[in-house]
């Protein structure tokens, strides 16, 4: 599928700022911001060229308010040890920011009692923006049900459960993307597999938990879990001869403690469900998938500028990637991890 162009390719195109587009698109100037004819038949010449089309919504919200958008990340997102995991969600959010010609204002400083960040407090600012993305391993319920009965703007970036009224969100469709490794591991032979994680707590665990459990049921062969930790004893005592880990790092961690008992993947396969969500050095070819985390950004913008415009609740999962990885085999005769050490 072509990749959507953007305002950014027409001023490409064109020779021309964003800015300048994005005048031209919506026939206004701004403050000093004056743009010749022979520019403008320029600008207008590339986007019939090319078929261009703005986004509706973008372009409504540029025509009012005060055209910016707000996030709220509840982690800190620029330290080193969480950019990898966050960049792709904040390249997609400015990408699609900028295309609606809106300004991002990052909010950080709102704190409860010194502890996590919260959004509300007596310094709170977040009406400066006209809505706001939610950004975050776990969102705090009492900010989502305060956001919901002020009726401010927001889109959250993962899904979010019921907080006094849905919660507009899009996010990875994590269970049917643990299903479908499931299925994978049982079409090569598998008949004992293990969950490792909490499968707990985020809805993004619970979603990968569930996946798993109801793919399990569905070919009725036999899942069980070992705990949140990645525990060597614990995994191998269970006799699976795969172990899907719901954190890339658990999985990372595991490997290196059991690399002098066992061979992956010709004793255990395993599997990890996502992305490492911690910073964590590895260059093992995991059978997983990705996370779409730049499309989510994207999306969340584009759901957001909906919600100020007309309102709603929108609840949006994007697809998982599979990946084929080097870690998930078949189970041969006699496949599985050998018991523990005594």
């Amino acid at each position: 599928m072509a990749r959507r162009l953007t305002q950014q390719d027409i001023a490409r195109m064109a020779g021309v700022s964003q800015t300048t587009v994005s005048l031209v698109l919506n026939n206004r100037a701004e403050g000093a911001v004056r743009i010749s004819p022979e520019t403008r038949e320029r600008v207008i010449r590339v986007i019939k060229e090319t078929g261009y089309i703005a986004d509706p919504a973008a372009r409504r919200l540029a025509e009012g308010r005060n055209r910016i958008l707000g996030v709220f990340t509840y982690e800190a997102v620029f330290p080193a040890t969480s950019a990898d995991f966050y960049h792709p969600f904040l390249v997609g959010i400015e990408e699609c920011t900028e295309e609606a010609g809106c300004d991002l204002l990052l909010f950080t400083s709102a704190r409860a009692s010194g502890r996590r960040r919260r959004i509300f407090d007596q310094d709170s600012r977040v009406r400066l923006a006209d809505g706001c993305v939610l950004l975050g391993h776990t969102v705090d319920r009492d900010d989502l049900a305060r956001l919901i009965t002020d009726q401010i703007p927001f889109v959250s970036v993962g899904r979010r459960d019921d907080a006094g009224g849905p919660v507009p969100y899009v996010g990875a469709d994590y269970a049917s993307a643990a299903g479908a490794l499931v299925r994978r591991a049982v079409a090569l032979g598998h008949r004992r597999l293990v969950y490792v994680g909490a499968g707990t707590g985020a809805e993004s665990w619970a979603d990968r938990h569930r996946g798993f459990l109801d793919a399990v049921t569905e070919l009725g062969v036999e899942g069980v879990k070992a705990g949140g930790a990645p525990d060597v004893d614990a995994v191998l005592a269970t006799g699976a001869t795969v172990a899907f880990f719901e954190e890339q790092a658990d999985a990372v961690t595991f490997m290196a403690a059991a690399r002098h008992r066992i061979s992956v993947p010709a004793d255990l396969s395993v599997v990890t469900l996502g992305s490492a969500t911690r910073p964590v050095r590895s260059d093992i070819d995991f059978t997983g998938f990705l996370i779409p985390r730049r499309e989510m950004g994207r999306r969340a913008v584009e759901l957001l500028t909906g919600v100020i415009e007309s309102g709603g609740t929108p609840q949006e999962l994007l697809p998982c990637e599979l990946i084929e990885g080097s870690t998930l085999a078949a189970a041969g005769p006699g496949a599985g991890p050998r018991p523990p050490a005594s």
